[in-house]
C-alpha cells in the first residue's frame, strides 16, 4: 500500500509540474525603471509620500483602495511628488493605489502597507 501511495505521489508531482507555466518569454513588469509612480516609506504609519515621474501626466489621478475594495482617497496629480495623510480611517494592513488616465483606464497599480 505505501508503494501505491509513493507511485502515486510521483505521478501527481510530474502532472503538476507540467501545467507550471514557463515565465522565460515573459516581460519583468516589476523592474522600478519602467514604474511612473514611487512611494515611501513603506510600511507606512501617519503619511505616505507619492513621486511621480516627469512622464505622467497632469489629467492622472491618484486613487487609493484599502484591501476589500473600499475607495479611500482620490487625488488629482499637480506636482511631482504628492503626500497622502493616513488618518484614522486607514487601519493596519495592505493598501491598493492605482494610478488612472483621464479616461479611468488604469496605468499602474501596486500596494503598500499601513503599521499603525
Amino acid at each position: 500500500m505505501r508503494k501505491v501511495y509513493l507511485s502515486l505521489l510521483v505521478v501527481f508531482t510530474l502532472i503538476i509540474n507540467s501545467y507550471v507555466a514557463d515565465r522565460s518569454g515573459y516581460a519583468d513588469f516589476t523592474d522600478d525603471s519602467t514604474k511612473l509612480a514611487h512611494f515611501f516609506p513603506n510600511p507606512a504609519t501617519s503619511y505616505i509620500n507619492f513621486t511621480f515621474e516627469k512622464t505622467v501626466d497632469k489629467t492622472y489621478s491618484l486613487q487609493v483602495y484599502n484591501f476589500i475594495g473600499r475607495k479611500m482617497n482620490e487625488v488629482r496629480i499637480s506636482d511631482s511628488k504628492l503626500t497622502i495623510n493616513l488618518d484614522d480611517n486607514y487601519f493596519r494592513g495592505l493598501y491598493i493605489y492605482q494610478l488612472r488616465d483621464q479616461s479611468g483606464r488604469i496605468v499602474e497599480s501596486g500596494k503598500f502597507q499601513v503599521n499603525k
